[in-house]
Parts: C-alpha cells; structure tokens; sequence
C-alpha cells in the first residue's frame, strides 16, 4: 500500500503542476475575452466554445481520458484509439489537433502502465523488441502521409479499419489461449517463448509464437495506418499477437500496451514538429490517461482472458462506428 499511496501522491502532484504551469503559460496573461478566442481558435465550431467557460474543456477532458486509461490497459490499446473518435465525435476541437494529442495520450498511457506489466511477468520484452523496430519505422512515413488527408477520409478508413479488426476477433471464439503446435524457425531464432501464469486460475502456461514472418509484414502496415491516423496501433497489435502470431490474449494486451512506448514516439514527433501540440488539450488528456493507466495496470492481473477480450471487442466496436459517422458528418 505504500509504495501505491506513493505513486498516487506523485502522480496528483504533478497533475497540479502540469495544470498549473501549462494554463499559467497559455491563458495567464490573457484577458477573459483573449482567453475565449484562443479556444475558438483550435475549434472547428467557434459558438460551442465561447457558450462554455475556458476550464470547462480542461476538465471535462481530464475526465474523460481518466475512464479512457482504466479501459485501455485492460484493452491493450494506448488510449488513441478511443481518444481520436470520442473526443473529435463529442468535443467541437479540430481534428488536426486531436490527432497530435491523441498520439501523446497513447504514449502517456503506455509509459506509466509498461513498467507494471513488465514487473508482473504480462508484457513480453522478446515479442516487443523485434515488432517494435519495424512499427517504430513504418509509424514515421505513416504521421507523413496522415498530415496531408483529408480529415473526413481519415476518420472513414480510420472506423472501417477498426470495425474489420472487430469483426475478425468476435468470429474467433478460442483466442484467449490459442494453440500453437510448433514454434516456426524465425521465432525461435529471435527467442520468441515464456512461461506465464494466469492469475485467475493458478494454470501455467509455456507459450510460443508461429507465422513470425506474417506477423512482422503486417506491422509495417499497422505501423503506416497507427502514424497516418495519429493513434496508438493496438487496435491492430492484439489480433496480429494473439489471433496470428498465438500469444495468449492476456500476454498479447499487456505486450501491445508495452509497445506503444516504442512505437508511439516516432509517429508523434512528426506531429510536434508540425505544430499541433495545444496545451487546452495536451495537459489534462495526459494526465488523466496516466492517472487511469495505474489502475487498469491492477485490475488487468486480476481480470479474466474473456472478459479482457470482450472489452476489447466492445470498445473497438464503439470507436470504430463513432469514427465512421463523423467522417460521413452524422
């Protein structure tokens, strides 16, 4: 308990000054009205933002990305995911923005889960490495061609790729420890194996992976599509490790989590570079993604592989569908 009230108490002070000091920078020394303008700037629809005060955006969106960490871990996803379509669907921001933060928010949430799961044995350093440095690559030219879509075909190919990914995991009923019978050669050269422990049940598992050569051709596309969207890429990671490659579920969540670190910071720095980095946005997401990631990280041991891979079906499902009608401007 100590060593949690510690965290805690590390993680709300430095939510207070983030707040603090990115607000003081941003709005400080603006006047009421000034204040009002700058947030209409960085949204699509002016009025939704001069009818609210301008820390109503800030808390809501802390609020938000809190309930976004919890369910991300759990989910293997790096908060983008769910980050991306609910707040361009729900938040009058514009998407260009969105996307940057949304980047940073999946990142944020993967540095402060990563270490938990690689203490409890969830997240596999041999299966993250090799993955890791083909999607980091990929994510570069992907950020490139993301900046010059149009936004509403960003949104459409963005939802119909993650309703596929849906699709393919309900149909794929025996996921959760799928039966690999014989390592192939490349996993085995690149030390793909573990040894893990399903909490829920006592049962251990040892665990390998097949058809590495397909798995790691298709990061290169998810790398791509993870920088062209400006989200994490563990939409597309778990169905790859679990469903392809035969990790278990649990090992393929935590995993995924874990290589959103890597991945994630090649992609973002073409956004930063271009300027879409907006504190009214970047600050309160970040923290309340990190803040949520600490709890997912402890509700994710206990968890059992079904539930772990409904909500993942459920919450890909829903940011899929929003991604869509906000492209065709429903």
């Amino acid at each position: 308990m100590g060593i949690r009230s510690r965290k805690f108490k590390w993680a709300v002070g430095i939510f207070l000054f983030l707040v603090v000091a990115g607000l003081y920078y941003s709005w400080g020394q603006a006047s009421p009205q000034e204040a009002k303008e700058a947030v209409a700037s960085v949204m699509d629809n002016a009025a939704a933002a001069t009818s609210k005060p301008w820390w109503f955006w800030p808390i809501a969106l802390f609020i938000t990305t809190f309930l976004i960490g919890i369910v991300a871990v759990l989910g293997g996803v790096g908060g983008g995911v769910l980050f991306v379509p609910i707040v361009s669907g729900f938040y009058p921001f514009n998407l260009d923005f969105v996307r940057a933060a949304g980047l940073l928010v999946a990142l944020s949430g993967a540095l402060a889960a990563g270490p938990g799961l690689l203490m409890r044995n969830l997240a596999s350093l041999r299966l993250a490495i090799p993955v890791a440095l083909i999607a980091s690559t990929a994510a570069i030219v992907g950020a490139m061609i993301g900046l010059t879509l149009p936004r509403n075909i960003v949104q459409i190919l963005l939802g119909a790729t993650i309703l596929f990914i849906v699709a393919l995991m309900f149909f794929s009923k025996k996921s959760e420890f799928p039966k690999v019978k014989k390592p192939d050669a490349l996993g085995q050269a690149l030390g793909i194996y573990g040894i893990y422990r399903e909490e829920s049940t006592g049962e251990v598992y040892k665990w390998y992976v097949h058809r590495t050569p397909l798995g790691l051709a298709l990061f290169v596309i998810i790398g791509v599509m993870a920088g062209m969207f400006g989200l994490g890429a563990g939409w597309a990671n778990i169905p790859v490790l679990n469903l392809l490659m035969g990790a278990p579920i649990k090992i393929a969540v935590a995993t995924s989590k874990f290589l959103l670190s890597i991945t994630d910071t090649s992609a973002a720095w073409i956004y930063i570079n271009s300027g879409g980095i907006i504190p009214l946005i970047v600050i309160p997401s970040l923290v309340g993604i990190m803040l949520g990631s600490f709890i997912g990280v402890q509700l994710l041991a206990v968890a059992r592989p079904a539930i772990v891979r409904w909500i993942v079906i459920v919450m890909l499902l829903f940011a899929g569908v929003r991604a869509i009608l906000k492209g065709l401007g429903i």
